[in-house]
């Protein structure tokens, strides 16, 4: 009975083979997720301006970044609420900060996004109509590396309806965009964000990059080694050293920590002036978005 059915059934056993195999494919595809960044959206603001003010008064720019969190929802993208965030900055410490870069710094930082988003809006009135320019600019939210930038120009139209015309400047740019954001988002979650970091001395330093340990390797040595012990895959390259300065123009760190969260510059920098403190040295430092000055003392 087996042979015969074998004999008999042929196409009917290819057929459910076939079907089988889809359905496991089927299942695998559904498998497969997109890691995708979260995204807050902020106006863009002067270092004088503040975000709070900006908001309130300005209604175009109110509407247009409602827009874009709109836009960046409907396809998936996580994205973090600004005003929320930005109640939790409303204490005294904050609001007496007369630096509008540090709050707007605090303000990226406690919310936990990947890359922040920059939204300016403009009018454009004329005798032939209004239309209204939307201009995004994207960047990590750790390091300030700008990721992207696009603007959009709606058509001219003889309306006082501003939503309408911030829909239309967003409609033609907003898919190229967030395909950019991705790719961008992408090679960081794969290869670690890219940092640098100039290594220099103080005038009156005892040390150089020519110092020599009794083992006979040089700082330089010894500071390149740690480089390839700590850098995200051992992913990081060394523009030149001289005898008063190193510059690591490109080495990278990961996105996240073994624990799932992000993975914090600051601490990167803390331990490697740890590092020099075992090796007898002490240091300095200023980290200005994903650049990094070390000070040898």
């Amino acid at each position: 009975m087996i042979n015969t059915t074998f004999i008999y059934r042929p196409i009917g056993a290819m057929i459910l083979l076939i079907w089988s195999m889809g359905m496991y494919a089927q299942d695998d595809t559904k498998s497969v997720k997109t890691v995708q960044p979260k995204i807050m959206v902020v106006p863009y603001t002067s270092a004088e301006k503040s975000i709070s003010k900006e908001l309130q008064n300005n209604d175009l720019v109110r509407l247009a970044i409602s827009k874009v969190k709109e836009a960046f929802d409907r396809r998936n993208f996580p994205t973090i609420d600004l005003n929320a965030k930005l109640r939790l900055l409303q204490n005294d410490k904050v609001m007496e900060m007369s630096n509008q870069t540090s709050i707007k710094q605090e303000l990226i930082e406690i919310s936990g996004a990947d890359m922040y988003v920059e939204t300016e809006a403009n009018i454009n009135r004329s005798s032939s109509g209004n239309s209204v320019t939307v201009i995004l600019s994207a960047y990590d939210a750790f390091t300030g590396v700008s990721l992207a930038n696009k603007s959009g120009v709606s058509p001219r139209f003889f309306t006082e309806s501003y939503e309408q015309l911030v829909d239309k400047a967003l409609e033609e740019m907003t898919d190229d965009f967030m395909n950019l954001l991705q790719i961008k988002f992408d090679d960081i979650n794969a290869n670690g964000r890219m940092l640098s970091m100039n290594i220099s001395f103080a005038e009156d330093s005892e040390f150089d990059m020519d110092y020599e340990f009794d083992d006979l390797d040089l700082l330089s040595d010894r500071i390149e080694d740690w480089f390839v012990k700590n850098s995200y895959n051992e992913q990081y390259h060394i523009q030149g050293v001289t005898a008063t300065k190193m510059i690591v123009d490109e080495f990278r760190v990961p996105l996240k920590t073994e624990n799932g969260s992000n993975f914090r510059i600051s601490k990167f920098v803390q331990k490697f002036r740890k590092y020099l403190k075992s090796l007898g040295l002490s240091s300095s430092r200023d980290l200005q978005g994903g650049r990094i000055f070390i000070t040898i003392n």
